[in-house]
């Protein structure tokens, strides 16, 4: 380095940054810049403290799963092939021996939550492991046991045994984030473990059309193949986000556009993964309908600011026996808000209503012929719901059984957020219990059950029906199913192994 360079590079640390303050409103509503200048924040401090509870994550995972994971739909695990909607960064893959049944080794990232070992990373880092490991920001590598995992919100919970106490993060509340505050990831792209990067918070509540559990929170700040699982901070330390996926056109790195997933989501699935393993949703029984602007002229409702998009959601129809009955719900209700939250539309409603736990009280703001009211109702449990229309997430639970898979009719919204038009016809996988017959053979959330056998299945009260004859002829059911625009057949196991024989029905 020459004695010049050397100089500049002295210099340039010595300067002190400085930007404007936010711009002020004017009396007629103008922008008028302010005089005062800040200084850029330092985040040394920061890093320093939450850097310790921040783990690399090494996974063993079944190479089928981790193929499915890394190609995702439309390519080259971390983008979309040019496609407008991201998905899961997974990990960095490393190579392993060419074998049959074998594993590929993976890396992500997770922080850690409580003293004694609970660490919380993403669902698709460690989805089909076989063996998992957590290694410490001192070096520590400690082996990991998967306590839960929830593929809807794609979070998963761990716990390690550490030899004394560790270091570990609070959540914060991701409803105080703000666009345009600073926010700083630590994670373990690329194996390069403790890795920080800081950008801002460039928009919130973004529904990227991957179910009716998230909305996401989007950042600028770099994140990459490996930063999965890793945790978003805000200034004050706390954790407001779980980094997971990003866009990513032609498959490689950070262009400036990732997504997390909200901690209060995040607080809420650990919450019941500690205690049970598993995840338990709200249900309230409606079809919501977002409102248009010629629509919200026709309900005579106000837009909260001036060229802005009205809030609420327009009740289209109420489930038979659903909680939003029985509180009185009715066709051409509009909410608008959920507990004093405001409803932005009927996603935002959905996301609200499956973070209750089941037989919380909750109170929901409507119109109704224009009069303002409050009506309260009592949290039903979504996976007790059978065939009827209009669950929160706006979908249909045919329950799950034996084989261990939650079915869901292809509604409008359905078919909206999966991409599918109307020559598609067959029941959504909706759920998948962990380490159930169907988990065990590779049915995930989002397969669509077109046929069982030769016999086409329109419905899920079809599929149930043909999977039920399957079992009664002591056969697996060959399930013929859609993932990402590819056939492909399954066929499931009620016991899990090769045998053929037959279990209980899919109830």
């Amino acid at each position: 380095m020459t004695t010049r360079f050397r100089a500049s590079l002295a210099a340039l640390a010595a300067t002190t940054f400085l930007v404007a303050a936010p711009a002020a409103m004017a009396d007629n509503g103008a922008i008028k810049p302010q005089t005062n200048v800040q200084a850029l924040p330092n985040f040394v401090t920061l890093v320093k403290q939450v850097k310790p509870a921040v783990v690399s994550i090494t996974a063993h995972i079944k190479a089928d799963v981790a193929e499915q994971e890394e190609n995702g739909p439309g390519g080259d695990g971390g983008g979309m092939q040019g496609s407008p909607f991201p998905f899961p960064f997974p990990f960095q893959m490393m190579p392993q021996q060419q074998q049959q049944n074998r594993t590929v080794e993976a890396r992500g990232s997770g922080f850690i939550i409580s003293a004694d070992g609970y660490v919380v990373t993403n669902n698709h880092v460690v989805n089909g492991a076989t063996k998992v490991t957590v290694t410490l920001d001192d070096g520590t590598t400690l082996q990991a046991k998967i306590i839960g995992r929830d593929p809807k919100t794609d979070v998963a919970l761990l716990r390690v045994k550490p030899t004394g106490k560790l270091p570990f993060i609070d959540l914060g509340d991701s409803d105080d984030v703000q666009p345009g505050e600073w926010v700083v990831a630590v994670g373990n792209p690329y194996g390069l473990g403790g890795t920080v990067t800081a950008g801002i918070v460039s928009a919130l509540g973004r529904d990227l059309h991957s179910g009716a559990y998230n909305d996401f929170i989007q950042v600028d700040a770099p994140i990459n193949h490996g930063n999965s699982g890793g945790p978003l901070f805000t200034q004050d330390g706390k954790v407001v986000g779980i980094n997971s996926m990003i866009i990513s056109p032609n498959g490689g790195g950070s262009i400036g556009i990732g997504f997390a997933i909200p901690s209060n989501t995040v607080r809420s699935v650990v919450d019941q993964l500690e205690k049970t393993g598993h995840v338990t949703r709200g249900y309230f029984g409606i079809e919501g309908q977002d409102i248009s602007p010629t629509m919200a002229q026709a309900l005579n409702l106000k837009s909260p600011e001036p060229g802005a998009p009205p809030h609420g959601t327009l009740v289209a129809s109420v489930s038979k026996g659903s909680p939003a009955e029985k509180a009185g719900i009715k066709s051409g209700d509009v909410i608008l808000t959920l507990n004093g939250h405001p409803v932005k539309n009927g996603h935002d409603l959905a996301v609200k209503v499956v973070s209750i736990a089941p037989g919380t009280d909750a109170t929901v703001n409507l119109l109704r012929d224009g009069k303002p009211m409050d009506v309260k109702f009592t949290v039903g449990n979504l996976a007790n719901q059978d065939h009827g229309s209009g669950g929160a997430d706006s979908s249909q639970s045919a329950g799950a059984g034996k084989l261990g898979v939650s079915l869901a009719s292809l509604t409008p919204r359905a078919r909206q957020e999966l991409g599918l038009d109307d020559s598609v016809q067959g029941a959504v996988v909706a759920d998948v219990v962990q380490g159930s017959p169907a988990d065990q053979s590779g049915i995930r959330p989002g397969d669509i059950i077109v046929a069982v056998g030769n016999h086409v299945t329109p419905s899920p009260k079809a599929v149930v029906a043909q999977v039920r004859d399957a079992l009664s002829r002591k056969q697996p059911p060959l399930l013929r199913i859609l993932r990402d625009g590819q056939q492909l057949f399954v066929a499931v196991s009620p016991d899990g192994s090769d045998d053929g024989s037959s279990g209980d029905d899919l109830q």
